[in-house]
């Protein structure tokens, strides 16, 4: 599937519904105001991101889908700030953005401090907008339907999506045959009646069936009272239950979650209903959809407040569930297999290092290095330079030892986990590849001319450089055997 991710640049969706600026005020708690019996928070930053169907908006675009988004703001600095943060995420056509001079766009304003949130600050007008308005509105979004490949409605309740629009917008959808997934708020489902699917979480599907879904049994009795009333498909997200569909006809389809950490859940289901909607838009099916859309949910779970998933996240967390965890025996791998077990070690909280070099002719130098690197790390990775790649740096009568016979001696060696060629001059795409936490090399070099250096310390990572054995080095060992054939023949 990870080919899929590629396609995504390919695809358009619409998301139409309520925009919301998330502003969080971070501080220092350390007494209680002598005014009231409330903390005293010290302003010690702020911050803004896209809430609502903004967050949708993000999230499809980092993911690099084209974006068509319709929604309502004021005409003041909160819309201002929201245009620049969503313009951050990737390709959006913000055409669809009404501004009202009367309606403040929706913020809400979250004050946080010893690590815990201590009061949010709601502005926000979720009255109905005056007809003029609406016609507006509804004139976006038939438009943002005709480019998109698929639709997503994402309600939250702050008056975009009335009635009439819902109504027209929908109607439109199953006319020109192109999908609409519904991110429901209204209690009463019948609203969106005629969308493909609804993304509701337990907590939303109980409210609107007044029906309990916590066993699979359960959710499937209160899903077919929602299907009753919408006449949609149901997608159920479970938290860590993972997420339930429940088509109108078959047999649903359960997945367990695949989070290790949850630090907040706020945000997962705009995470979730944008990578449906992007998968569905390359045409996957909705099983391989729902497959994409968890591993999503379990990489934004773990990141604290609203956020999106990257690219590289969602690749790396579908590759590590390839992998098995039990391999660190020294095996020569391929590239993607070592990118699985790359990210395989990493959910199990293992740092991963990787050193590379050609190798030809192993000494005690090479075995120094490989045992320093062992040492800075869990889990050593070591990259050896192809036949090919070893002629084209060293002339054309080496390697000595072919690159099978090279990762045969190197992965047997105390300390190797895996080994992996790379035909390429240098390890840069290997290592753009693998993500290491480690990057060893020998202390001939600098951090500042460590190929792939920059890529592993922007992540958080670190360089290595190992101690050199004196006097160590394939090519002398390659002249001092020649000197020795010449002067055998010579006797």
């Amino acid at each position: 599937m990870l080919p899929i991710l590629d396609r995504f640049a390919k695809a358009r969706v619409a998301v139409i519904g309520d925009l919301i600026l998330d502003c969080y005020l971070h501080g220092d708690v350390s007494r209680i105001s002598p005014e009231a019996p409330v903390p005293v928070v010290r302003s010690l930053s702020e911050e803004v991101v896209a809430g609502g169907a903004a967050n949708v908006v993000a999230n499809l675009a980092t993911l690099g889908v084209v974006v068509d988004v319709v929604g309502l703001t004021g005409l003041d600095n909160a819309r201002d700030s929201l245009i620049d943060r969503l313009q951050t995420h990737g390709e959006i056509d913000i055409s669809g953005m009404i501004g009202v001079a009367d309606r403040p766009t929706t913020r809400k304003l979250r004050v946080l401090g010893a690590h815990q949130q201590i009061v949010r600050v709601d502005h926000e007008d979720t009255s109905p907008c005056g007809s003029q308005v609406e016609d507006q509105l509804l004139e976006a979004a038939l438009s943002a339907v005709d480019r998109a490949d698929v639709v997503i409605l994402s309600d939250y309740g702050k008056g975009v999506l009335s009635q009439r629009v819902l109504r027209e917008v929908i109607a439109k959808c199953n006319a020109v045959e192109k999908k609409v997934l519904v991110d429901p708020k209204q209690l009463d489902l019948s609203a969106y009646s005629g969308a493909s699917i609804l993304t509701p979480n337990r907590k939303e599907l109980t409210a609107s069936t007044r029906l309990p879904c916590e066993t699979d049994a359960e959710a499937l009795v209160a899903a077919a009272a929602a299907q009753e009333m919408s006449g949609a498909n149901i997608l159920l997200t479970r938290s860590e239950k993972g997420m339930s569909f429940f088509p109108l006809s078959g047999e649903p389809i359960h997945l367990a979650t695949v989070a290790q950490d949850v630090f907040d859940v706020s945000g997962a289901g705009d995470t979730v209903i944008a990578v449906m909607a992007a998968s569905l838009a390359t045409g996957l099916s909705v099983r391989d959809s729902m497959k994409l859309a968890n591993h999503a949910a379990g990489i934004v779970v773990a990141k604290v407040g609203t956020a999106c998933v990257m690219p590289e996240e969602l690749a790396a967390s579908l590759a590590a569930e390839l992998a098995s965890p039990s391999v660190n025996d020294g095996r020569h791998i391929s590239r993607e297999e070592a990118v699985a077990q790359r990210w395989a070690w990493a959910r199990e909280k293992l740092t991963v290092g990787v050193a590379n070099g050609c190798f030809d002719l192993l000494h005690p130098g090479h075995v120094s290095l490989i045992k320093q690197a062992a040492a800075a790390c869990d889990r050593l990775i070591m990259a050896l330079n192809s036949d090919a790649s070893v002629r084209r740096l060293k002339g054309p009568s080496r390697p000595i030892q072919d690159e099978e016979s090279r990762a045969a001696v190197m992965g047997a060696l105390k300390g190797v986990s895996a080994v992996v060629l790379f035909d390429e001059d240098t390890p840069l795409e290997l290592i753009k590849a693998l993500q290491p936490d480690i990057l060893v090399k020998g202390a001939d070099y600098t951090e500042d001319n460590v190929v792939g250096a920059e890529i592993v310390k922007a992540r958080g990572g670190r360089i290595v450089l190992a101690q050199l054995s004196p006097g160590q080095s394939t090519s002398k060992l390659v002249a001092t055997s020649k000197l020795l054939a010449k002067t055998e023949t010579t006797y």
